[in-house]
This record gives structure tokens, sequence and C-alpha cells, in this order.
């Protein structure tokens, strides 16, 4: 049976078979029989890193280290609140933080901790449900995930909108609501996403064109 490792854009943790593109950390959430407790996070950090690193193979739930998480893409790894790792995606990290700063109109590049207190306040409530928000869908840019009117997830890409699942994204939908949209990714990282950082995508998400000037590519795994 697959682990519960699997990250959906709301932050849910589930068990599904596929690995993603991405793995992600926020702790050690399970115990001795590799299955999640009640607890969905250890610290405010939470990160976003590349699969494979100098061919290190590593169990992805070793006691009481760490729990691996994984993401479709980066885009559905920020829309749950992850940012890019500062050790394995360090030119990403800068690129992110730099864009963080601008977007903000921070007087320095803000440390990890500066963001992850931030991002914190802006992913989850009280309840330790995620914190969503409202925002004029003609404002977002390429790369956000909102929530549909039928309560599905969907990618924003070249102006389209493109229905998310764990397997990939779907053919564009048609273009985003004319009012207000549910916006899953949190407001921060929408505002450095506009400010110049470009989020990594499954590559289900491209159009015949190509691939969308605000976004990246995410190689699909062989």
């Amino acid at each position: 049976m697959p682990l519960q490792n699997r990250v959906l854009p709301s932050g849910e943790i589930v068990a599904d078979p596929a690995r993603g593109l991405m793995l992600g950390n926020r702790g050690c959430l399970h115990g001795q029989r590799r299955e999640l407790g009640v607890s969905r996070w250890r610290s405010k950090l939470w990160i976003c890193c590349v699969l494979e690193w100098k061919n290190v193979r590593r169990d992805p739930m070793p006691p009481g280290r760490w729990t691996a998480l994984f993401f479709l893409d980066e885009a559905t790894a920020l829309a749950a609140g992850h940012r890019p790792c500062g050790y394995c995606r360090r030119s990403d990290y800068l690129d992110f933080a730099t864009a963080f700063q601008r977007a903000l109109a921070l007087p320095a590049r803000p440390r990890a901790v500066e963001m992850d207190v931030r991002l914190h306040a802006e992913r989850v409530d009280r309840s330790r449900r995620q914190r969503t928000h409202l925002r004029a869908a003609a404002e977002l840019p390429d790369g956000v995930l909102i929530r549909t009117a039928a309560g599905d997830p969907a990618l924003l890409a070249d102006g389209l909108l493109r229905r998310w699942s764990l397997a990939g994204y779907a053919g564009a939908s048609g273009p985003p609501p004319a009012g207000l949209a549910e916006v899953l990714t949190p407001a921060s990282v929408v505002a450095a996403i506009a400010a110049g950082y470009r989020p990594m995508v499954h590559p289900s998400a491209l159009s015949r064109a190509g691939v969308p000037a605000g976004l990246r590519c995410q190689p699909a795994r062989r």
C-alpha cells in the first residue's frame, strides 16, 4: 500500500501511488508503523526540494527523523504553503527570496525564518485548516492555484485554468472567473510570483504554444 505522503494543493496529505515531481518536508509526522498521526507539521519550516540530490537515496519515513512529502510540481507545493529549499535548490531559493522582498517592499532580502513566519500565518488558521483568500481573478499571475466553482483546484496558466489532479493537469477548461476567485496559494507567494518568481509546473500544464512566460517546465520522472 502507498504511504500517506502525497500533498494536495489544500495542504492535506493523502496516500497515492504516484510520487510526483518534487519532495518536501515539515518535520517528522509519522510513528513507528509508518503511519501519520494527528500532527501535519512539526515546525514552520515547510520546504520544497528536488527529488534527487547527489545520488543520495533516503528512507521516506525514517524512525523519528523526517517524513518525506511529495508534490505534483512546485506550483502545488507553493499552493500548499511550502517554499523553495535553501540547500538543494539554492538558486531558486534566492530568486524566491528576492521576489518576496520586492513584492513586499522589504528593506532587505528576508531570511528563511522571516519568510516561514509570514507564510505560516497565511497558510493555516487556528483550526489547522488551510487559509484561503479572495482576489480578482484578472489580477492573478500564472502559477497560482484557485478553487473553482465546482470545488476543484485548478492552475492558472497562460490565462486559462487547468484542472489539477494527483496525476497531472487536465486540458484547459476555459478562462478564470470574471469576478473574485478563492485563491489557494498564500498571498505572499502570489505577490512573489507577480514580482517575478517563476514556479515550475508539471508538463501536463503546458499548452501547444509551449511554456507560458511566467512559468518553468518541470521535467517528468523517467
